[in-house]
């Protein structure tokens, strides 16, 4: 009976679990550039249950049989594993501001293949976005909306002096302090690339990032004044949320069908009236 209990509450917590993550891609439904987390849920390792006792089993002719009997195997219950981020292109929103910039994934060499803006975070280290909602700071600095530099093809960071500038669809930069190429990060693996907040991404696998321009088959396009959406889908995000909620109801009301259980074996059974 407290296989059933572990069970259940398995069940709760992974669902739990799950309902974060889903309203994790709902808050961010409408930051440019998000890319929605898909949970992964795995079980528990099954045990193989048997049956064993040190008598025998009579047979005829004065031979006797063990009694040890595979009974079959269990599950202990279910678990959320991880999340990864959905690294598919988002719609396209025009804005008109000249330091918006969509980043346009027109053909890459391999499937898990995609595309980044390349960006240095807070400690000086290179990081990866396709958040092209962009600003000049104070120091003529092209950055981030969070403040974080944005760099060039050669991992400098970009000084355009003024928010008037254009950049090409090759993604040259032309303004009157710098004339540069925006650094574009090509990575043939996208899901060894981490979220760390402030919708950025680490790469944590073994193989390095390489400039998208010196990759054959890479095929990038930069759109000035408009901006890549979240490829969050609200409706069937919701669904997601309503199918959770219920599945942990479901586990509740198992979780209190074995509390009942448990005391009616504990205060009822062999009570004398």
């Amino acid at each position: 009976m407290l296989r059933g209990y572990n069970a259940a509450g398995a069940g709760m917590i992974a669902q739990q679990r799950y309902q974060d993550s889903l309203s994790n891609n709902m808050s961010n439904a409408l930051t440019p550039g998000y890319k929605s987390d898909r949970s992964t849920f795995r079980a528990f390792p099954e045990m193989l249950m048997r049956a064993y006792d040190q008598k025998q089993i009579p047979t005829e002719n004065n031979l006797t049989l063990p009694n040890n009997q595979t009974l079959g195997s269990i599950n202990s219950g279910v678990y959320m594993q991880e999340d990864v981020p959905l690294f598919q292109q988002g719609d396209l929103r025009e804005t008109g501001i000249s330091t918006d910039l969509a980043l346009v994934n027109q053909e890459v060499p391999d499937e898990t293949g995609f595309l980044f803006y390349r960006v240095q975070n807070g400690d000086g280290e290179e990081r990866f976005t396709r958040n092209g909602n962009f600003t000049v700071d104070g120091e003529g600095y092209l950055t981030t909306s969070e403040g974080y530099y944005v760099l060039d093809e050669n991992n400098e960071r970009i000084q355009t002096g003024t928010e008037q500038f254009e950049v090409t669809e090759n993604g040259q930069v032309i303004s009157p302090f710098d004339n540069t190429l925006l650094g574009i990060a090509y990575h043939p693996n996208a899901n060894d690339f981490v979220k760390e907040g402030d919708n950025l991404f680490q790469n944590e696998g073994d193989v390095a990032v390489q400039d998208a321009r010196a990759v054959e088959g890479a095929d990038f396009s930069v759109s000035q004044g408009q901006l890549e959406r979240s490829n969050v889908d609200p409706q069937q995000t919701m669904t997601e949320m309503m199918r959770s909620y219920r599945l942990f109801e479901i586990n509740q009301q198992v979780t209190k069908i074995y509390d009942q259980s448990m005391d009616m074996a504990a205060n009822q059974i062999g009570r004398l009236r």
